[in-house]
Formats: structure tokens, sequence, C-alpha cells
């Protein structure tokens, strides 16, 4: 076969050449324009809406008006993939980071900081589990049944964004006993509803905060010396080899999926169980390949077989970001109106009430476990549970621009055990939707886990032990 004049580079075949180019371009324009309409309009600034919620919107509201007149401008199975797969590249490349700390912080406050993400996560997956198995016996004799296990996307949707919601919504709608269609447009959309609500509560309560006077901006570290943040300890591979360096960095995380990808091939062929589990967390395996590749380099490092640092944390933040921003474009874009039809009254209450349960809960964890900084841990971790890390990160310099307080480096040290104490959720949404009765009983697991951490986070107050934190006095001492 003749495969050369089989196809051509013209309109003929825009499919199979043009199709792919042509959504990405969409993405990054779109993307463009969001980071326009965010500088030009101060309300968007002030509250501050992420510029690619804001292009995914504006990507979604064009589409719509263009299939008014009979055109699809948005191809929405592509831009699900490119959701499912930016999630897991943006984790791979966080887990490459070198874990670096610019304080010193107790160990105790890193896992508190695990334990109250991983109670966010319980207390989300209860409550949301709860709310939609109660709308499912209230509407199961009527026309517009809403599905008992749906209320189980909020943890996903709100703590880890668009790329999981999706992964689980669509299993969910492809398992027949959950009684679901979302079609990816129900986790897309409570996704989307986080990231705004990170963005309007966080900047309402800085505001709220400054005007009781509970709250003060700190002040950023003087200026100095100015760091080379592509080689800033002179030991990393030069600019110029004849390889980029960035290109070596998106190396690594492309051995990270590839390892990911072989896993998630291995554990599919076991049985039904494990391929129900294995193809919806690609991001999690993506993050333990990472994290294995950083080991192996970090002892190559130690034993002078390899002689130079090749993973760049600057670099791997700008792939996370880049990934990040193109799967909330493309999630924002890839909502279909019409699946969310049947779905307004869930998505409504579910936003509601994980909004309200979110914010005092990690409040109330806020003032008990972190004083001294705890309007700043609030943000950052209100931020990340309801949005993205890149949501907490913004409001938290909004009042620590440089970054003074330990929470920032707590949260890269608590990535693991947070991982530790979410894993329960994960593994137990397949089960869950299997049917009414298995979404009871993990969401009473869900309750007596959120329990758990609760009282461990808690415990000084309820076992009347004196709070004492070092860490808190290191910093006072040097801001």
């Amino acid at each position: 076969m003749d495969y050369a004049s089989s196809w051509d580079f013209t309109m003929a075949n825009y499919d199979a050449v043009w199709a792919f180019l042509v959504q990405m371009g969409l993405l990054l324009l779109f993307l463009m324009a969001g980071n326009i309409l965010r500088r030009t309009v101060p309300l968007f600034r002030k509250c501050l809406i992420p510029s690619a919620l804001l292009g995914g919107a504006m990507l979604l509201v064009l589409n719509i008006i263009s299939k008014s007149f009979g055109f699809v401008l948005v191809d929405n199975r592509l831009m699900q993939v490119i959701t499912y797969h930016c999630l897991a590249i943006g984790f791979a490349a966080m887990s490459l980071k070198t874990e670096k700390s610019t304080h010193k912080t107790s160990r105790t406050q890193v896992v508190e900081f695990g334990a109250l993400q991983g109670g966010t996560y319980m207390l989300q997956a209860f409550v949301g589990l709860g709310i939609t198995m109660v709308l499912f016996l209230l509407t199961r004799s009527g026309s517009k049944v809403v599905s008992y296990v749906c209320g189980l996307i909020l943890p996903l949707a709100f703590g880890q964004g668009p790329g999981n919601a999706l992964s689980w919504d669509i299993n969910f709608t492809n398992t027949p006993a959950a009684m679901f269609a979302g079609n990816g447009s129900f986790g897309l959309s409570l996704a989307s509803i986080g990231f705004v609500v990170a963005s309007v509560f966080g900047v309402l309560h800085i505001n709220i905060s400054k005007k009781r006077g509970s709250l003060y901006v700190r002040s950023a570290r003087p200026d100095g010396e100015v760091v080379d943040q592509t080689n800033p300890n002179g030991d990393e591979i030069p600019d110029n080899e004849s390889v980029d360096k960035f290109t070596i960095q998106a190396g690594f995380v492309a051995l990270a999926y590839a390892l990911s990808f072989g896993f998630m091939v291995l554990l599919g062929s076991l049985s039904n169980f494990t391929n129900s589990i294995a193809w919806g967390f690609n991001f999690l395996w993506a993050s333990l390949a990472a994290m294995l590749i950083r080991f192996v380099v970090k002892h190559l490092r130690k034993y002078n077989l390899m002689h130079r640092v090749y993973i760049n944390n600057y670099q791997m933040d700008r792939i996370s970001g880049f990934s990040f921003d193109l799967m909330i474009v493309a999630g924002v874009a890839a909502i279909e109106i019409n699946d969310i039809k049947n779905y307004i009254l869930p998505i409504v209450v579910l936003s509601l009430v994980g909004t309200i349960i979110t914010y005092i809960y990690i409040r109330m964890v806020s003032k008990e476990c972190f004083r001294g900084f705890e309007h700043e841990f609030f943000l950052m971790s209100f931020g990340t549970l309801t949005g993205t890390a890149s949501n907490g990160m913004i409001l938290m310099k909004e009042v620590d621009p440089g970054l003074r307080t330990p929470t920032s480096s707590l949260y890269i040290l608590s990535n693991f055990p947070a991982m530790v104490m979410i894993a329960p959720l994960l593994f137990l949404l397949s089960f869950a939707g299997q049917s009414l009765t298995n979404a009871a009983v993990a969401c009473a697991i869900f309750f007596v886990l959120w329990l758990v951490y609760t009282v461990f986070l808690f415990r000084r107050r309820i076992f009347k032990k004196k709070y004492a934190n070092a860490a808190v006095a290191e910093w006072k001492e040097e801001a």
C-alpha cells in the first residue's frame, strides 16, 4: 500500500492531520484570552479567578453558540482525553521535584497537614454520598432519578480538579448499577465550580479578616541576589548541551508516565476489580512512578554514579503548571450542557454544602493546629481542597508574598502522608458504585475515617494537652 498517496496535508484530511493541532490551538488561544480578560476586568483580577477558568468558560460559550448554527467548534471527546492525561502529567512533574523545605518544620505538623487533607476528603465524601443517597430515595419513583453515588464525585472535583472528576464520572456512567449518566460533564461542572469557590471565598476571607483586624499582609523578603532558577546550585546540566535542558525534564515526566502505563496494563489484566481501579488512578500511579525515579536518581547521585543534577524543580513547576492550565481550559470546554440538565439539583446542593463544610472544617483545624499562621495555612488548604494547589498558593501569597511562614514547606512535605490518608477513598470508589448497599457501607467507612483523623487533629483539646509548637516560634523569630 502506498501510504504517502493515501492522505495529504489539505482540508480533505482535516481529521487526520489538522484536528488535534486545531483543538490544542484553541486551548492555548483561549487561555491567553482568559488572561487578557482577567487583567482588564478588575472584578476577575480582585477575585483571583484563574485565567484558565475564564478561557475555558469563553470557549464553552462560543461552542454552545456555534452549535446553534450547526457547527461544532470543540471536540468534546478530545478535550476529555486531554483533561485525563494532563492531570497525570502534572502530578508526575510535581512528584519528580526534589523536596526542599525553606523552613524548619515540625514532623507533627507535616502529619497534621496530611490528616487535614485526608479528613477533608472523607468529610466531603460521606456528606456528598449521604446527600445523593437521600436524593436517590426521594426521586427513584419519578422520571428523573438522581444517582445514589454521584455525590462521591464531590471530593474528587473539589480536591483533585477536573481530571479525576472526569475519570470517575465516566467510570460511574459506564457502570449500569450506578444509574448515572453524567458522561463526564457532571464531574467537570463540579470541578469548575470548585475553582470559583476557591477564588471567591478565599478573597472574601482575606478581605473580611483584614477588616476585623485579625489578618495582616506579611512583608516580602528583602530583594537580594537573583538566583538562576534553571541552575540554582551550579551543578545541573547546562542549557547549551546537545539536548535542551527542558527536553530532559519532559523526558523524565514521559518515563514516569510510561512506567505508570505499564503498571496500569498489568493491573488491569489481573481481574475485573483491579481493571476498574487501574485506569481511574492514572495520576496516582504516575506520582508513584515519579517518586521511584526520584529515589533512583537520588541514590545514583549519592554513590557518584550520576555526576550532575538532571531534575530541575523550576522547570518541573513549569511543566506541571502548563499541564494544569491545559487541564482546566479543556475540562471546562468539554462540559456538555445537555448531560447536566437532569443533575442541576445535585450539582447545586453538593456545591453549596461542600463549600460550607470545607470552609468550616479547614478553618477549625487551622485555628487548632497551626496557630500563629492559621490564616496563611487556611488559605493554602482551602484553595487546594476546593480548586488546585495553584489556587491555594495564589491565595496564600496574597497575605504572605515572601513565604515567611512554613505553610508552603509543610505542603511540600505532607504529600506522602496525605496520599496515604486519602487512599481509602480512592480504593472504595469502584465498590461504592456497585449498589446502594455498597454506597451506604462506603459512606459509613468514610465517616469513621473522618472521625479518626479529626480526633487526631483535635487531640490536644480532647485530651487537654497543652499546645506547644517549636516551629511557630522559629519562624516568628525569623520574621
